[in-house]
């Protein structure tokens, strides 16, 4: 009995040439799938060696199409529509909500309150994306975000302040034995500095350059470093109230800067809201909003 196989080529090469043809720049499209620029060329190249066929032309500044790669493309974009669709349809259950929030967020805000969300939401399925990048609405199907943004805002999105990224010093009361707080900035330098990737520690001392110290790409990995008595590590106070309040953190600090932009809640207006999607946007706004009492900031 002969079996039928479709000759497809492989199908990551066949994303990142539609990726890389919609942007029609291997840069943006690499930003788009999460992978290096690199990786991108060669999936492009093993797709060209796969099809026989040149699909774009290198040009001093970017790529072009060629003939076959542009007709190609239209076939190709057609296909990953479809796929969208179909997957959008699988998961579109009236009961279950995706959320996109940072990983420091996820750690430090959502899943402490995670039993009290699904107390007050029954049957809720919330399906949770953590990642620094900005996800798309519609491309990764994000019901609601939590982003790191400024105004003016999109007329086709709502928003909700939740709290300011207002900065604050913060290590273990083991690190720092019987010291007399307030520190000093000279006393502060004197102590190991954490860093993440928003590398406030040079504009808190007001030098150029990164200064030593451990470095994580992560805000919550440092703050798990300062929790164990690691060094001293800056954050949003939003982040670490519940250790303060628990008195497994200390703050020694604050800064005479902010963070940059604030923490929103984001959706994208729908023609059709779902029930479900309104109640974890409600129940949000009510507990993450700081001081935890709703806040009717929203801006369209």
């Amino acid at each position: 009995m002969s079996t039928s196989r479709r000759n497809l080529p492989p199908l990551n090469a066949l994303r990142a040439f539609e990726v890389a043809g919609r942007h029609l720049n291997f840069r943006a499209a690499s930003e788009e799938l999460g992978v290096t620029q690199g990786a991108v060329a060669q999936q492009v190249r093993l797709l060209e060696e796969h099809l026989g066929v040149s699909l774009f032309q290198r040009m001093p500044r970017g790529v072009a199409l060629t003939p076959q790669g542009a007709s190609y493309l239209a076939d190709m974009t057609r296909a990953f529509d479809t796929l969208g669709k179909a997957t959008e349809q699988l998961h579109n259950r009236t009961d279950a909500v995706t959320i996109s929030v940072t990983p420091t967020f996820a750690t430090k805000v959502l899943i402490p309150q995670l039993s009290i969300l699904k107390a007050a939401i029954p049957g809720v399925e919330l399906r949770t994306i953590a990642t620094e990048a900005v996800s798309d609405f519609d491309r990764d199907q994000i019901d609601i975000a939590v982003r790191q943004i400024r105004p003016p805002f999109a007329a086709s999105h709502d928003t909700h302040l939740l709290f300011r990224h207002d900065l604050v010093l913060v290590a273990s009361p083991h690190l720092l034995g019987k010291a007399t707080l307030p520190l000093s900035r000279d006393e502060i330098g004197a102590l190991p500095l954490l860093h993440d990737s928003y590398n406030h520690w040079p504009k808190f001392f007001g030098v150029g350059g990164r200064l030593p110290g451990a470095v994580f790409n992560q805000t919550t990995l440092a703050l798990d470093a300062a929790l164990a008595g690691q060094g001293v590590a800056i954050s949003c106070r939003a982040f670490v109230r519940a250790d303060l309040d628990a008195g497994r953190l200390i703050e020694i600090g604050v800064t005479e800067f902010s963070g940059g932009s604030d923490f929103y809640l984001v959706r994208k207006r729908a023609a059709q809201p779902r029930d479900t999607v309104d109640a974890v946007w409600s129940w949000a706004v009510a507990h993450w909003t700081e001081g935890g009492a709703p806040r009717h900031d929203e801006a369209g």
